[in-house]
Formats: structure tokens, sequence, C-alpha cells
């Protein structure tokens, strides 16, 4: 990529007023965007002062400013956000960066080893025997043994509250039988924790701070942390010493900074990799490229299945859930077989992402009912013969009833209220009229019983067919099961999923329960979405070994920053 200096004048004078700008507004997101923009102003300076003192790339570019042989790259805010901290949920996608895992997932979303070589579970399905790799090393040059997952496990345990990214809750105990196994034993049957293996990166028993690790943590991983500026940027160095060889490229730098800053950025060619909206997709930038990723990652609306009633909660509380409209099963049938995907994804995401009416078959225990949608005159015939009838405004009433309702989005989340808003235009075609709001997270807990919400899920793990699914997941608060949906055979397999003694087992069981809940359709399955980046022409970042992204966009795409290549 070609490189330009950057004007530090010009820089320095937006700097001042983003920092009257932060002096004199009170509202407090509006000060964290701030923060962000003078974080991303600070960063474009050291880049184009980088340039301006001649330490810059090769002619092959790069945008780190180290001979050629390091990279800049912008994956949204995730991992600016919290701690770097395995024990505290960092970095718990299944894959290695920092720190490793007993487990990791491969590009065809099953398990395999990767600081533990294998592993077997107990008939009763109660203990899990890990045999770790010998000849590992931490960053801090101190050797891998079983006492470091012991430690890390123990030490996550007792501050579960700390880290909602492993569930640990059924762990009864971990212990090293010697330097290179673990034996875990749990409280019950939980064929999910093998999925939590994939998740908690391991720490050392010895050099453990809790605070240090914040900002910089020791593993195993193939990056070691060089610098972390919070809210600005982190450099990670390639570890030499990684047991499944250095990385290629000596230095990553991830930047921190507003979308619209990182589209300059890479304009500038002071990035070579950059994550953009679907909106940014047709965009022409020199020397870089467009990446559709595959990602598992589903959007769908809830639609609550019983009628509206009041619910009391454990704790005494009352709240309203159920819908009038949506509790009817012909009304949720003809939204998904009326509906059409790919106008709503063209309309709403710019053609990014793949129409979806389940969880993706890139799931290994996926298993979604394919079916033809745009089926508008079939979706009217079911409503009419559920006694449905069309009003004067063309949507549909019954016994007083106006076939209508209202589905949110998380307000800020411009792509989902887009999406419902297409959704809504086109059940306007069949007669249901769907109001679109916003609504904070908070709000959504409570909205989510009675109205529609856009949802985003997508994970390795598949318990979250109990949240979706379980009759006893509702409970009047959270997220889960907020359509209240209650089937039997369902509750039965679930019940068989977790229980399970082998992956296989678990497996069929939970495509079970997608095949024997698909005809309610409790979901309004619109979208696999795709995670969208610009790279640079310069950039190899092994499409072919990416693993199917899950939900939530940007750092998915370091999961294998160990195999890219500069050209």
């Amino acid at each position: 990529m070609s490189r330009k200096a950057i004007g530090p004048s010009g820089a320095v004078m937006v700097f001042l007023d983003f920092f009257r700008e932060i002096r004199e507004k009170e509202d407090e997101e509006v000060k964290r965007k701030t923060v962000r923009k003078i974080a991303a102003v600070i960063a474009l300076l050291c880049l184009g002062a980088v340039v301006l003192t001649g330490c810059g790339g090769s002619s092959s570019g790069s945008g780190s400013g180290t001979d050629g042989d390091g990279i800049s790259i912008y994956v949204g805010e995730t991992i600016f956000d919290s701690s770097l901290d395995p024990v505290k949920g960092a970095f718990s996608y299944g894959y290695p960066v920092i720190n490793n895992a007993l487990t990791k997932v491969t590009p065809e979303s099953t398990y395999t080893g990767d600081l533990a070589l294998d592993w077997e579970v107990s008939s009763d399905a109660l203990t899990y025997t890990f045999h770790l790799r010998e000849g590992v090393t931490f960053h801090d040059g101190s050797d891998f043994t079983a006492e470091d997952v012991v430690f890390t496990y123990n030490t996550v345990k007792e501050n579960q509250g700390g880290n909602d990214s492993v569930d640990l809750s059924r762990m009864a105990s971990v212990e090293a039988t010697d330097d290179h196994t673990v034996l875990f034993t749990l409280t019950e049957p939980y064929s999910s924790f093998l999925d939590q293996t994939a998740c908690l990166g391991i720490v050392p028993s010895d050099g453990y701070d809790s605070r240090t690790f914040d900002t910089m943590p020791i593993g195993t991983g193939p990056w070691k942390v060089i610098q972390y500026d919070t809210a600005q940027k982190m450099i990670l160095g390639a570890n030499e010493d990684y047991y499944g060889g250095a990385p290629s490229i000596e230095q990553v730098t991830i930047l921190d900074m507003e979308e619209d800053a990182a589209i300059a950025s890479a304009r500038s060619g002071e990035l070579d990799l950059a994550m953009v909206s679907p909106n940014y997709v047709n965009e022409e930038i020199d020397g870089m490229h467009i990446e559709n990723l595959e990602t598992m990652d589903v959007r769908q609306i809830s639609l609550p299945v019983t009628p509206q009633e009041s619910y009391r909660t454990e704790s005494g509380d009352t709240v309203t859930v159920g819908n009038d409209v949506t509790s009817d099963r012909a009304v949720r049938e003809a939204l998904s077989i009326g509906i059409d995907r790919q106008t709503i994804i063209d309309n709403a995401l710019n053609g990014i992402g793949k129409p979806a009416e389940g969880f993706t078959d890139n799931l290994e225990w996926g298993n979604t009912a394919s079916y033809e949608d745009n089926r508008k005159d079939e979706a009217r015939a079911l409503l009419e013969t559920a006694g449905w009838e069309e009003g004067k405004d063309d949507i549909y009433e019954k016994d007083g009833l106006r076939c209508e309702f209202t589905v949110y989005a998380p307000s800020g989340d411009t792509a989902r209220y887009q999406l419902a808003q297409a959704v809504a235009e086109e059940a306007e075609k069949i007669g249901i009229k769907i109001d679109v709001d916003q609504a904070t997270w908070d709000e959504l807990d409570t909205e989510a019983f009675t109205s529609g919400v856009v949802w985003g899920w997508g994970q390795y793990d598949p318990v979250v067919l109990r949240n979706l699914f379980y009759s006893g997941a509702f409970t009047g608060t959270g997220t889960a099961n907020t359509v209240r949906y209650s089937n039997a055979e369902a509750d039965r397999l679930i019940e068989a999923a977790l229980d399970a003694n082998s992956r296989e087992a678990s497996v069929e069981a939970w495509k079970q329960v997608q095949s024997v809940t698909a005809n309610d359709y409790a979901y309004l399955y619109i979208v696999n979405i795709e995670h969208s980046y610009f790279v640079s022409d310069d950039l190899d970042i092994s499409v072919d070994t990416q693993i199917p992204h899950p939900h939530g966009h940007g750092a998915p795409v370091i999961n294998n920053m160990n195999q890219w290549t500069l050209k």
C-alpha cells in the first residue's frame, strides 16, 4: 500500500476541537466517544510521524512502520472494552491469540486439542481427563504444566462473577494427577463443559497478577503484548517460541478508533486491514480489497408464542408477558414463509449475508429446516384459513384484533434497526403490520416478553438452544426463552443433550431439538450475516483457515493471525 504523510498541524487543530468538546459536554456517552476520537487522532499523528521521520515500511506495504515486517489493523472496539485477562473473560472466542486454552475451534466448527493433546469423558459424564502438551512455555519463559490449568480454573471458579464468558457452575473440582494430566469432576452431567474448555485461556500459576494482566497478560499463545494503551492501541509481537511455530509477521498494531476514522486511515495507506459495516462494502480503496467472511452469527426476531397475560416471578414481581397477535401460529408461519429474505438483506445490509431459516449448517450441531420463502399468496391464504380477514387498509383483523405488533431493535444498532424496517416492509405485503421501535438493552429485558426483538445469536456452544427453547428457562427476567416456548419433547431432548457423555451423542440430540421446534416458528430467522473487512492486497489473512466467526463483529478475524503473511 502507498503511504501518505499526515499533516500534523491540521490534526492538532482537530485534537483541540475534540478536547473542547469533551470539556463542554456532560453526557457520558458523548465523552466516551470523544475520547475514542481523540485516541484515533493521536494514533494517526503517531503513524504520520513514523512516515515523516523516514521509518516507514517497504514498498510492499504495511501500516505499522516496521520495515515491512509489521502491520496495523482496525478490528472494532470489542477487545478494548474490557480487561485482556482471560480469567476475566478476555479472548473467549475459542481460539488462541495471547493465551491458549485446552481446546480450540477448527475451521469446521469442531473442537481439537490446543494445550491439551486429547481428552476422555467417563461413562457417567462426570469426569473429564485432559492430557497436556509437553515442552510448552509461557512468554516469561516458565514451563506450562497441569498446575497452571488447575490454578486458572480454580481462580475463575472462585471469581465466576467476573467472567460471564465461561460457565464453571457445574465444576466440582479440578486436580493435577501429574505434570501433564488434569482431571475435572462435575457435580452433574454437562456436555457443554467441553465448550467451556475452548473459552478459557490458561495463565501461569506463579506469574499471575490480576491487575497486571488487565493490560499485560502472559500466556503461551503466538502473540505477546508489547504495549497496551487503553482506548488507543495494542501492539503485539510474535512469540518466537510458540509451540505451533512463530508467526511470520513480526508485529501487529491494533488501533481503537471510530469506523469513519478507520476508513480514512485505510484510504491514506495507514491500515492493512479495517473492519467495515455493510454500508461501506461497495467503496473502493486503492491497494485494498473486500473480504466477506463466513460467520455462524444469525439475526432473528423473537415472537412470543402465548397470549398476553400477567406472570408472577419467583421474587414476587408481576410482569406482563405474551402477545395476542404473535401467539397465533398462523401469523408466525405466514411471516416465515411470506417474507423475501434476500430482498431484506439487499435493502438493509447492502446484500451482505445469506438468508437464514435457522442456525447455520457451518455449525457442527446446526440443523436448519430449509424452505422456500417469498410465498406471499400462501402466507395470505394461511392467515385467512386461521380466521383473519383483510381490513380497510389491507391489514388483517380477527375478532376486532388488528394483526399488528411491535419489533424492537437495540438503541444505536443501525444494522438491526434497518433489518427490522426491511422486515416490516415485507410483512405489510402479506397484511401484517409491524411497528419498529428502539430500546436500550435494559428496556429490552422486559419488552421482549410482549414484543418482537431483533436478536443476534451465534456461538459454538449449542447450549444456546436451551436458552431459546427450554420451557424452564423462562423466569420473567433476563433473555432466556422470552417467547415462553414450551414443548415436552424439546425439553426431553435438551436434557438428553446436556446429560450426554460424548460429543456425538449431544450433537445428535441438539439437532433433534431443532427438528421438533422448527414448525412452531417461535423465531423469525432472517440472515446469517457476514463480517466484512478491507484487506491490503499485500496481506494474506489465510481465508481458508479462518473459523466461522461467532457473534460479535471485529475481533474474530484475528483468530488465525499467526498464519497471516505479507506478500
